[in-house]
């Protein structure tokens, strides 16, 4: 009986797509998690099970459209002041991290965002800027920098707003995980 093989070159060739379609997709773009070891499109039930066990507070629920907005406080993380989970028709979509830091001055802002963005950076490739304005023209003066990194289907987002008038001086870097 005599079979019939594939000549040797066309099996390497399909072996070595085989591998490269292999390697592309473990190595390729994949997207970037949410924080906490969320997934996204956990079902909002499974969020807050989660953060119930972690002794986290959701304080509002506020409906948007189609989309919920959860405001969490008592995650411990440094700085972290409160969290917003947002699901879309019951699923997660979004994380944002709000840091806020007592007695920090504009110099440990601006070192942590410099720490937070070469971070990112390492991990997910230079980071583009998409806002870098101040804002003058009234007695509250305002600072918005911000970085974006779009990976896969997901992007990320670092923003430092600070609003000041006088004395008084809001100061706020914020993370911002979505799905899109």
């Amino acid at each position: 009986m005599h079979r019939k093989f594939a000549p040797a070159p066309r099996v390497f060739t399909l072996i070595l797509a085989v591998f490269c379609a292999c390697g592309i997709r473990a190595f390729g773009a994949e997207d970037i998690p949410p924080p906490f070891g969320f997934r996204w499109n956990d079902p909002s039930a499974k969020v807050e099970q989660v953060l119930t066990a972690a002794k986290a507070k959701i304080i509002t629920r506020e409906q948007k459209e189609k989309r919920e907005i959860w405001t969490v406080e008592g995650l411990v993380q440094p700085g972290l002041k409160r969290t917003l989970f947002e699901f879309k028709e019951g699923f997660l979509v979004e994380v944002e991290l709000q840091y806020e830091y007592d007695k920090w001055t504009i110099e440990n802002y601006n070192n942590r965002m410099g720490e937070i963005r070469r971070y990112f950076d390492a991990k997910f490739g230079t980071g583009k800027l998409v806002s870098r304005t101040r804002d003058t023209d009234t007695d509250v003066i305002q600072t918005l920098v911000g970085y974006q990194w779009i990976v896969g289907g997901t992007m990320l987002e670092l923003f430092y707003f600070s609003a000041q008038r006088d004395q008084l001086v809001y100061r706020t870097i914020t993370v911002t995980y979505k799905a899109i």
